[in-house]
C-alpha cells in the first residue's frame, strides 16, 4: 500500500485524509471567524498562495465541508461552511487548546506572521472601550528577520474594524511600537501586556486614555485563558522536564 493511502475503514484515518493537507484547518478557522469571500479568507492566511487556497477550497467543497454560492445582495461568490464542517469547529478548538497548553511557547513563537497576527487582532477590538468617534491606531512591528512593518487599525462606531496595510492618511491617535514576538506573546497569553510594556518591548505613544486602557479595548486571543503546563504540574512529565 502506498504511504499516501490511509486504510479507509478507519474513521480517524478518513478524518485525517480530509483535514491533514497543510492549511486546511486554518482555512476552516478563518471561515468560522466570519470570512466568506476569497480575498477575505486569503487575508487570514497570508502565507498561503492564492493558487493553493483555491485548491484547498475546491478540495473542501468536494469533501462536503464547504459550499460555493452567490451572495444574493452583491452577486459576489462566497464560500460557506456546511453543517458537517461546523460540527468540526469545537473539535478543532479543542485541538488548539491542547497545543496551547502543551507546546512550549519558545517553539510556538518561532515562526511568526505579522499580517496574520494583525488580521486577527483587528477582530478583537472592543469599541465600547474607545472614544465614541473614529479612532486610528498605528502598529509598528519590529522583527529581527525582516523590516519593520506598519499597520493601521481604523475603528468607527457601529462598523467593523478595518485594517490598512498602507497609510490611510488619517490622523493617528495612538502609536504602538512593538517587537513582533512580544506583541504575539502578550496577545496569545504567553506573557502579559503589562510585563512587555514594563520591559520596553511594547511602547505606546499618543492618546493617554487609549494607552492606559489598552488591555480593555484590545482583547487577547481566546486561547490566552488556556493555561500552559509548567514544571510542578501533575501533568508535567519527567521527560518534558529533561528537555
Amino acid at each position: 500500500m502506498p504511504d499516501t493511502v490511509y486504510p479507509r475503514f478507519c474513521p480517524v484515518a478518513m478524518a485525517a485524509e480530509m483535514l491533514e493537507p497543510r492549511w486546511t484547518m486554518l482555512v476552516l478557522c478563518e471561515m468560522w471567524s466570519g470570512s466568506t469571500r476569497f480575498n477575505e479568507i486569503h487575508r487570514g492566511v497570508p502565507a498561503m498562495s492564492p493558487a493553493l487556497l483555491s485548491k484547498r477550497l475546491k478540495d473542501l467543497e468536494a469533501g462536503g465541508l464547504v459550499r460555493r454560492c452567490a451572495n444574493p445582495a452583491s452577486g459576489q461568490m462566497e464560500y460557506i461552511t456546511t453543517p458537517m464542517a461546523d460540527e468540526l469547529e469545537p473539535l478543532v478548538r479543542q485541538l488548539g487548546e491542547w497545543a496551547h497548553r502543551n507546546v512550549d511557547s519558545n517553539v510556538s513563537l518561532q515562526a511568526l506572521d505579522a499580517r496574520m497576527l494583525m488580521w486577527n487582532i483587528r477582530r478583537k477590538i472592543n469599541h465600547l472601550e474607545l472614544p465614541r468617534r473614529k479612532c486610528v491606531i498605528q502598529f509598528t512591528l519590529n522583527d529581527p528577520s525582516a523590516e519593520a512593518a506598519n499597520y493601521w487599525l481604523v475603528v468607527k462606531p457601529g462598523e467593523e474594524t478595518d485594517i490598512c496595510y498602507k497609510n490611510p492618511g488619517f490622523d493617528t491617535d495612538l502609536f504602538i511600537v512593538a517587537k513582533l514576538r512580544s506583541l504575539t506573546s502578550a496577545w496569545m497569553g504567553h506573557s502579559s501586556f503589562e510585563r512587555e510594556i514594563e520591559d520596553g518591548n511594547i511602547v505606546l505613544i499618543g492618546h493617554e486614555t487609549m494607552a492606559r486602557s489598552l488591555t480593555k479595548w484590545l482583547i487577547r486571543s481566546s486561547f490566552s485563558t488556556v493555561p500552559n503546563k509548567k514544571p510542578g504540574d501533575a501533568s508535567y512529565s519527567a521527560a518534558e522536564a529533561a528537555e
